[in-house]
Protein backbone atom coordinates (compact mmCIF):
# COMPACT_ATOMS: atom_id res chain seq x y z
CA UNK A 1 0.00 0.00 0.00
CA UNK A 2 1.04 3.42 -0.86
CA UNK A 3 1.71 6.18 1.90
CA UNK A 4 -1.22 7.60 3.88
CA UNK A 5 -3.08 11.02 2.37
CA UNK A 6 -2.79 12.13 5.90
CA UNK A 7 0.25 13.70 7.61
CA UNK A 8 -0.91 12.97 10.96
CA UNK A 9 -0.44 9.85 10.66
CA UNK A 10 2.38 8.03 10.61
CA UNK A 11 4.07 6.03 7.43
CA UNK A 12 5.62 3.37 10.01
CA UNK A 13 2.76 2.94 12.55
CA UNK A 14 1.36 -0.53 11.64
CA UNK A 15 -2.64 -0.41 11.26
CA UNK A 16 -4.90 -2.32 13.42
CA UNK A 17 -5.69 -4.98 11.36
CA UNK A 18 -2.68 -5.44 9.10
CA UNK A 19 -1.65 -8.80 8.00
CA UNK A 20 -5.58 -9.32 7.75
CA UNK A 21 -7.15 -10.52 4.25
CA UNK A 22 -10.54 -10.34 3.78
CA UNK A 23 -12.21 -12.13 0.59
CA UNK A 24 -15.35 -10.08 -0.13
CA UNK A 25 -17.53 -11.12 -2.54
CA UNK A 26 -20.30 -8.44 -1.50
CA UNK A 27 -21.72 -5.77 -3.38
CA UNK A 28 -24.09 -2.46 -3.15
CA UNK A 29 -24.18 -0.99 0.42
CA UNK A 30 -24.45 -3.21 3.76
CA UNK A 31 -21.90 -5.76 3.55
CA UNK A 32 -19.54 -3.15 1.55
CA UNK A 33 -19.69 -0.32 4.12
CA UNK A 34 -18.79 -3.05 6.68
CA UNK A 35 -15.33 -4.50 4.71
CA UNK A 36 -14.67 -0.34 4.03
CA UNK A 37 -14.39 0.07 7.75
CA UNK A 38 -12.28 -3.04 8.32
CA UNK A 39 -9.99 -1.80 5.50
CA UNK A 40 -9.59 1.78 6.71
CA UNK A 41 -8.42 -0.34 9.68
CA UNK A 42 -5.88 -1.88 8.00
CA UNK A 43 -7.64 -4.85 6.03
CA UNK A 44 -6.12 -6.25 2.68
CA UNK A 45 -9.72 -6.32 1.32
CA UNK A 46 -9.77 -8.14 -2.24
CA UNK A 47 -13.41 -7.54 -3.88
CA UNK A 48 -14.18 -9.84 -5.92
CA UNK A 49 -16.81 -8.41 -8.68
CA UNK A 50 -18.23 -9.85 -11.78
CA UNK A 51 -16.78 -9.09 -15.28
CA UNK A 52 -17.77 -6.05 -17.42
CA UNK A 53 -20.62 -4.64 -14.59
CA UNK A 54 -19.30 -5.47 -11.28
CA UNK A 55 -20.91 -4.00 -8.00
CA UNK A 56 -24.14 -2.97 -8.98
CA UNK A 57 -23.52 0.40 -7.31
CA UNK A 58 -20.89 1.50 -9.67
CA UNK A 59 -24.56 2.23 -11.85
CA UNK A 60 -26.13 4.03 -9.62
CA UNK A 61 -25.90 7.80 -10.43
CA UNK A 62 -25.91 9.92 -11.27
CA UNK A 63 -24.13 11.99 -8.97
CA UNK A 64 -20.91 11.28 -10.56
CA UNK A 65 -17.08 12.36 -10.05
CA UNK A 66 -13.90 11.37 -11.51
CA UNK A 67 -16.33 9.25 -14.32
CA UNK A 68 -17.89 7.25 -11.62
CA UNK A 69 -20.91 6.72 -9.36
CA UNK A 70 -20.71 8.56 -6.15
CA UNK A 71 -22.67 6.00 -4.29
CA UNK A 72 -19.68 3.41 -5.37
CA UNK A 73 -16.92 5.84 -4.23
CA UNK A 74 -18.70 6.22 -0.92
CA UNK A 75 -18.22 3.01 0.53
CA UNK A 76 -15.18 1.02 -1.55
CA UNK A 77 -12.10 2.70 -0.08
CA UNK A 78 -8.96 1.27 0.43
CA UNK A 79 -9.69 -1.93 -1.47
CA UNK A 80 -8.40 -4.01 -4.27
CA UNK A 81 -10.79 -5.43 -7.40
CA UNK A 82 -10.64 -8.72 -8.40
CA UNK A 83 -13.04 -9.08 -11.90
CA UNK A 84 -13.69 -13.05 -11.51
CA UNK A 85 -17.06 -14.67 -12.87
CA UNK A 86 -18.38 -17.83 -10.12
CA UNK A 87 -19.51 -19.74 -13.32
CA UNK A 88 -16.42 -20.06 -14.98
CA UNK A 89 -13.56 -23.04 -13.42
CA UNK A 90 -10.46 -21.37 -13.46
CA UNK A 91 -12.21 -17.87 -11.74
CA UNK A 92 -13.90 -20.60 -9.25
CA UNK A 93 -10.62 -22.34 -8.58
CA UNK A 94 -8.80 -19.11 -7.93
CA UNK A 95 -11.86 -18.02 -5.69
CA UNK A 96 -11.34 -21.09 -3.97
CA UNK A 97 -7.73 -20.60 -3.22
CA UNK A 98 -8.64 -17.07 -2.43
CA UNK A 99 -11.08 -18.54 0.63
CA UNK A 100 -7.95 -20.45 1.53
CA UNK A 101 -5.66 -17.87 2.22
CA UNK A 102 -8.28 -15.17 3.79
CA UNK A 103 -9.12 -13.72 7.46
CA UNK A 104 -12.14 -13.14 6.84
CA UNK A 105 -15.09 -13.55 3.82
CA UNK A 106 -18.01 -12.22 3.20
CA UNK A 107 -21.05 -12.99 1.47
CA UNK A 108 -24.23 -11.06 0.87
CA UNK A 109 -26.38 -12.90 -1.78
CA UNK A 110 -29.41 -14.71 -1.46
CA UNK A 111 -29.38 -17.41 1.04
CA UNK A 112 -27.71 -20.73 -1.29
CA UNK A 113 -26.18 -18.84 -3.84
CA UNK A 114 -22.58 -19.38 -2.33
CA UNK A 115 -23.26 -22.97 -2.24
CA UNK A 116 -24.32 -22.83 -5.82
CA UNK A 117 -21.03 -21.87 -6.62
CA UNK A 118 -19.58 -24.64 -4.04
CA UNK A 119 -18.34 -21.28 -1.73
CA UNK A 120 -20.98 -21.79 1.17
CA UNK A 121 -20.25 -21.85 4.48
CA UNK A 122 -20.13 -26.00 4.83
CA UNK A 123 -17.55 -25.81 2.19
CA UNK A 124 -15.49 -22.77 3.22
CA UNK A 125 -14.73 -24.34 6.23
CA UNK A 126 -13.13 -27.08 5.01
CA UNK A 127 -10.97 -25.33 2.50
CA UNK A 128 -10.05 -22.90 5.34
CA UNK A 129 -10.91 -23.98 9.24
CA UNK A 130 -9.65 -20.70 10.62
CA UNK A 131 -11.88 -18.58 8.38
CA UNK A 132 -14.78 -15.96 9.36
CA UNK A 133 -17.19 -16.20 7.38
CA UNK A 134 -19.85 -13.10 7.19
CA UNK A 135 -22.98 -13.98 5.79
CA UNK A 136 -25.44 -10.68 5.10
CA UNK A 137 -29.13 -11.50 3.99
CA UNK A 138 -32.11 -9.20 4.00
CA UNK A 139 -34.41 -11.52 6.03
CA UNK A 140 -32.47 -14.21 7.23
CA UNK A 141 -32.27 -17.59 5.66
CA UNK A 142 -35.42 -19.51 6.72
CA UNK A 143 -38.36 -18.78 5.64
CA UNK A 144 -37.67 -15.08 4.86
CA UNK A 145 -34.74 -16.13 2.33
CA UNK A 146 -36.43 -15.27 -0.82
CA UNK A 147 -36.94 -12.04 0.18
CA UNK A 148 -35.10 -9.27 -1.78
CA UNK A 149 -33.10 -7.41 0.66
CA UNK A 150 -33.65 -3.34 -0.73
CA UNK A 151 -33.26 -0.85 2.35
CA UNK A 152 -36.07 1.17 1.05
CA UNK A 153 -38.52 -2.38 1.47
CA UNK A 154 -36.80 -2.88 5.29
CA UNK A 155 -37.87 0.19 6.20
CA UNK A 156 -41.69 -0.43 5.33
CA UNK A 157 -41.53 -3.52 6.31
CA UNK A 158 -39.60 -3.40 9.72
CA UNK A 159 -41.16 -1.00 11.03
CA UNK A 160 -38.93 2.29 11.12
CA UNK A 161 -41.54 4.18 8.18
CA UNK A 162 -44.06 3.57 10.78
CA UNK A 163 -42.74 5.88 12.99
CA UNK A 164 -41.14 8.68 10.16
CA UNK A 165 -43.17 10.83 8.60
CA UNK A 166 -44.69 14.83 8.95
CA UNK A 167 -48.02 13.14 10.02
CA UNK A 168 -49.72 9.90 10.89
CA UNK A 169 -50.58 8.23 7.72
CA UNK A 170 -47.64 9.74 5.98
CA UNK A 171 -44.86 7.53 6.41
CA UNK A 172 -41.41 8.54 4.80
CA UNK A 173 -38.18 7.11 4.56
CA UNK A 174 -35.17 8.39 5.69
CA UNK A 175 -33.31 10.43 3.50
CA UNK A 176 -29.96 7.93 3.78
CA UNK A 177 -30.34 3.96 3.43
CA UNK A 178 -29.49 3.71 7.43
CA UNK A 179 -31.07 0.04 7.83
CA UNK A 180 -27.88 -0.87 5.42
CA UNK A 181 -25.24 1.39 7.57
CA UNK A 182 -26.32 -0.47 10.84
CA UNK A 183 -26.35 -3.80 9.45
CA UNK A 184 -22.85 -3.18 8.29
CA UNK A 185 -22.07 -1.58 11.65
CA UNK A 186 -23.48 -4.87 13.08
CA UNK A 187 -21.18 -7.23 10.59
CA UNK A 188 -18.16 -5.09 11.32
CA UNK A 189 -18.48 -6.22 14.88
CA UNK A 190 -19.34 -9.47 14.68
CA UNK A 191 -16.52 -10.02 12.35
CA UNK A 192 -14.05 -8.81 15.09
CA UNK A 193 -15.55 -10.58 17.66
CA UNK A 194 -15.43 -14.00 15.64
CA UNK A 195 -11.56 -13.14 14.70
CA UNK A 196 -10.77 -12.36 18.17
CA UNK A 197 -11.82 -15.76 18.99
CA UNK A 198 -9.85 -17.16 16.26
CA UNK A 199 -6.65 -15.58 17.21
CA UNK A 200 -7.69 -17.51 21.18
CA UNK A 201 -8.43 -20.92 19.60
CA UNK A 202 -7.41 -20.78 15.94
CA UNK A 203 -11.26 -21.56 15.57
CA UNK A 204 -13.14 -19.19 12.74
CA UNK A 205 -16.93 -19.42 12.63
CA UNK A 206 -20.25 -18.26 10.88
CA UNK A 207 -21.43 -14.76 11.59
CA UNK A 208 -24.77 -14.23 10.33
CA UNK A 209 -26.63 -10.69 9.93
CA UNK A 210 -29.86 -9.88 8.39
CA UNK A 211 -31.26 -5.90 8.27
CA UNK A 212 -34.78 -6.87 9.58
CA UNK A 213 -33.12 -8.16 12.52
CA UNK A 214 -30.56 -5.19 12.75
CA UNK A 215 -33.44 -3.20 12.27
CA UNK A 216 -35.77 -4.24 15.17
CA UNK A 217 -32.62 -3.75 17.12
CA UNK A 218 -31.88 -0.21 16.04
CA UNK A 219 -35.37 0.85 16.86
CA UNK A 220 -34.13 0.82 20.67
CA UNK A 221 -36.44 2.63 22.60
CA UNK A 222 -39.64 2.34 20.07
CA UNK A 223 -39.39 -1.15 19.82
CA UNK A 224 -38.60 -2.18 23.72
CA UNK A 225 -42.09 0.53 24.22
CA UNK A 226 -43.55 -2.89 22.13
CA UNK A 227 -41.88 -5.44 23.80
CA UNK A 228 -42.34 -4.74 27.28
CA UNK A 229 -45.56 -2.45 27.37
CA UNK A 230 -47.17 -3.54 24.45
CA UNK A 231 -47.64 0.02 23.30
CA UNK A 232 -47.13 0.51 19.37
CA UNK A 233 -45.65 3.58 18.16
CA UNK A 234 -46.89 5.92 15.56
CA UNK A 235 -45.96 8.88 13.61
CA UNK A 236 -45.18 11.78 15.58
CA UNK A 237 -43.50 13.82 13.27
CA UNK A 238 -40.66 15.64 14.76
CA UNK A 239 -41.75 15.70 18.27
CA UNK A 240 -40.86 12.50 20.58
CA UNK A 241 -43.03 10.17 22.55
CA UNK A 242 -41.35 10.51 25.55
CA UNK A 243 -39.42 14.35 25.89
CA UNK A 244 -40.97 17.83 25.28
CA UNK A 245 -39.95 20.16 23.72
CA UNK A 246 -38.44 17.98 21.37
CA UNK A 247 -38.63 19.06 18.08
CA UNK A 248 -38.78 20.89 15.16
CA UNK A 249 -40.06 25.08 15.27
CA UNK A 250 -40.02 28.15 12.64
CA UNK A 251 -37.64 30.46 13.71
CA UNK A 252 -38.06 34.09 11.60
CA UNK A 253 -36.03 33.03 8.81
CA UNK A 254 -35.73 28.97 9.09
CA UNK A 255 -36.41 26.22 10.86
CA UNK A 256 -34.59 25.46 14.39
CA UNK A 257 -34.38 22.45 16.41
CA UNK A 258 -34.94 22.23 19.96
CA UNK A 259 -33.97 19.27 21.93
CA UNK A 260 -34.38 19.90 25.60
CA UNK A 261 -33.82 16.88 27.82
CA UNK A 262 -34.41 17.66 31.46
CA UNK A 263 -36.02 19.81 33.68
CA UNK A 264 -32.77 22.30 33.90
CA UNK A 265 -32.62 22.59 30.04
CA UNK A 266 -36.42 23.96 30.23
CA UNK A 267 -35.86 26.69 32.15
CA UNK A 268 -32.69 27.40 30.90
CA UNK A 269 -34.58 27.57 27.50
CA UNK A 270 -37.43 29.65 28.94
CA UNK A 271 -34.79 32.66 30.27
CA UNK A 272 -33.27 33.08 26.81
CA UNK A 273 -36.30 33.16 25.30
CA UNK A 274 -37.48 35.53 27.84
CA UNK A 275 -40.52 34.08 29.19
CA UNK A 276 -38.49 32.31 32.75
CA UNK A 277 -42.69 32.04 33.98
CA UNK A 278 -43.20 29.22 32.09
CA UNK A 279 -40.78 26.98 33.57
CA UNK A 280 -43.13 27.34 36.86
CA UNK A 281 -46.96 27.20 34.67
CA UNK A 282 -47.81 23.36 36.11
CA UNK A 283 -48.76 22.50 32.52
CA UNK A 284 -44.90 22.51 31.72
CA UNK A 285 -43.29 21.98 34.80
CA UNK A 286 -42.12 18.44 34.52
CA UNK A 287 -41.06 16.81 31.32
CA UNK A 288 -44.51 14.26 32.13
CA UNK A 289 -46.36 17.54 31.79
CA UNK A 290 -45.15 19.07 28.85
CA UNK A 291 -45.31 16.24 27.28
CA UNK A 292 -49.12 15.78 28.02
CA UNK A 293 -49.83 19.57 27.47
CA UNK A 294 -46.97 19.35 23.90
CA UNK A 295 -49.80 20.97 21.66
CA UNK A 296 -50.03 24.19 24.25
CA UNK A 297 -46.14 24.27 24.51
CA UNK A 298 -45.50 23.68 20.92
CA UNK A 299 -48.00 27.08 20.74
CA UNK A 300 -46.13 29.40 23.29
CA UNK A 301 -42.73 28.35 22.39
CA UNK A 302 -43.30 28.63 18.15
CA UNK A 303 -44.57 32.36 18.92
CA UNK A 304 -41.49 33.20 20.90
CA UNK A 305 -38.99 31.20 18.27
CA UNK A 306 -40.20 33.30 15.72
CA UNK A 307 -39.04 36.23 16.98
CA UNK A 308 -35.59 35.72 15.75
CA UNK A 309 -33.40 34.05 13.21
CA UNK A 310 -32.13 30.53 13.87
CA UNK A 311 -28.59 31.76 13.85
CA UNK A 312 -29.18 34.33 16.32
CA UNK A 313 -31.03 31.53 18.83
CA UNK A 314 -28.24 29.29 18.22
CA UNK A 315 -25.96 31.98 19.19
CA UNK A 316 -28.27 33.07 22.02
CA UNK A 317 -29.33 29.97 23.92
CA UNK A 318 -26.33 27.73 23.22
CA UNK A 319 -24.25 29.44 25.88
CA UNK A 320 -27.56 28.92 28.51
CA UNK A 321 -26.58 24.73 27.67
CA UNK A 322 -29.93 24.51 25.94
CA UNK A 323 -29.59 22.13 23.17
CA UNK A 324 -30.56 23.58 19.73
CA UNK A 325 -29.75 24.35 16.34
CA UNK A 326 -30.87 25.42 12.77
CA UNK A 327 -31.84 22.51 10.19
CA UNK A 328 -28.65 22.06 8.22
CA UNK A 329 -28.10 21.38 4.81
CA UNK A 330 -25.42 18.74 3.97
CA UNK A 331 -22.87 21.79 3.33
CA UNK A 332 -23.16 23.75 6.51
CA UNK A 333 -23.22 20.22 8.15
CA UNK A 334 -19.54 19.58 6.86
CA UNK A 335 -18.72 23.02 7.10
CA UNK A 336 -19.76 23.13 10.72
CA UNK A 337 -17.71 19.66 11.63
CA UNK A 338 -14.83 21.67 9.74
CA UNK A 339 -15.33 24.94 12.03
CA UNK A 340 -15.21 22.83 15.07
CA UNK A 341 -11.99 21.19 14.11
CA UNK A 342 -13.12 16.98 13.17
CA UNK A 343 -11.36 17.52 9.91
CA UNK A 344 -14.31 15.57 8.21
CA UNK A 345 -12.97 14.49 4.45
CA UNK A 346 -9.76 13.66 3.97
CA UNK A 347 -8.21 13.18 0.35
CA UNK A 348 -7.65 9.55 -0.82
CA UNK A 349 -4.50 9.13 -3.22
CA UNK A 350 -4.56 7.37 -6.18
CA UNK A 351 -2.68 3.64 -5.56
CA UNK A 352 -0.48 4.10 -7.98
CA UNK A 353 0.36 7.35 -7.44
CA UNK A 354 -0.58 8.61 -10.63
CA UNK A 355 -3.19 11.95 -10.90
CA UNK A 356 -6.77 11.17 -13.17
CA UNK A 357 -9.05 13.91 -14.89
CA UNK A 358 -12.57 14.26 -14.89
CA UNK A 359 -12.95 12.54 -17.43
CA UNK A 360 -11.29 8.83 -15.28
CA UNK A 361 -7.82 9.43 -16.08
CA UNK A 362 -5.83 12.43 -14.35
CA UNK A 363 -6.78 14.15 -11.41
CA UNK A 364 -5.64 12.42 -8.69
CA UNK A 365 -6.50 12.17 -5.21
CA UNK A 366 -10.32 12.24 -3.74
CA UNK A 367 -12.36 14.13 -0.87
CA UNK A 368 -14.22 11.29 0.80
CA UNK A 369 -15.76 11.30 4.45
CA UNK A 370 -13.02 10.48 6.67
CA UNK A 371 -13.60 7.35 9.25
CA UNK A 372 -15.30 8.37 12.38
CA UNK A 373 -13.11 5.94 14.28
CA UNK A 374 -10.02 7.90 16.02
CA UNK A 375 -7.40 5.45 16.87
CA UNK A 376 -4.44 6.72 18.57
CA UNK A 377 -1.86 4.51 18.04
CA UNK A 378 -3.36 2.42 14.87
CA UNK A 379 -5.51 5.19 13.64
CA UNK A 380 -7.72 4.62 9.85
CA UNK A 381 -5.52 4.14 6.64
CA UNK A 382 -6.63 6.07 3.59
CA UNK A 383 -3.96 4.11 0.37
CA UNK A 384 -6.27 3.39 -1.90
CA UNK A 385 -8.50 5.50 -3.51
CA UNK A 386 -11.99 2.89 -4.85
CA UNK A 387 -10.53 0.71 -7.69
CA UNK A 388 -11.60 0.89 -10.83
CA UNK A 389 -13.47 -2.54 -11.93
CA UNK A 390 -11.21 -5.30 -12.29
CA UNK A 391 -8.06 -2.73 -11.76
CA UNK A 392 -5.82 -5.39 -9.74
CA UNK A 393 -7.22 -9.04 -11.40
CA UNK A 394 -3.61 -9.48 -12.81
CA UNK A 395 -1.67 -8.91 -10.05
CA UNK A 396 -4.22 -11.33 -7.05
CA UNK A 397 -4.54 -13.84 -10.43
CA UNK A 398 -0.90 -14.04 -10.35
CA UNK A 399 -0.17 -14.52 -6.50
CA UNK A 400 -3.37 -16.95 -6.21
CA UNK A 401 -1.55 -18.98 -8.89
CA UNK A 402 2.11 -19.14 -7.30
Amino acid sequence: MGVPADPEVSVTSRAALSGVLVADFSRVLAAPYATMLLADLGADVVKVERPGSGDDTRAWGPPHAHGEATYFLSVNRNKRSFAADLADERDRARCEELVRRADVLFENFRPGTMDKYGLGWERARELNPGLVYCSVTGFGGGAGAALPGYDLLLQALGGLMSVTGPAPGEPVKTGAALVDVLTGLHAAVGVLAALRHRDATGQGQLVEVNLLSTLLSSLVNQSAGYTLAGAVPGILGNRHPSIAPYEVFEAADRPIVIAVGNDRQFAALCRGLGTPELAADPRFATNPDRVAHVEELAAVLGAALRRRTAARWFELLTPLGVPCGPVNDLAAAVDLAERLGLRPTVAVPEADGAARGAGGAGDGAMDLVRDPIGLSATPPRYDRRPPRLGEHTEEIAAWLDS
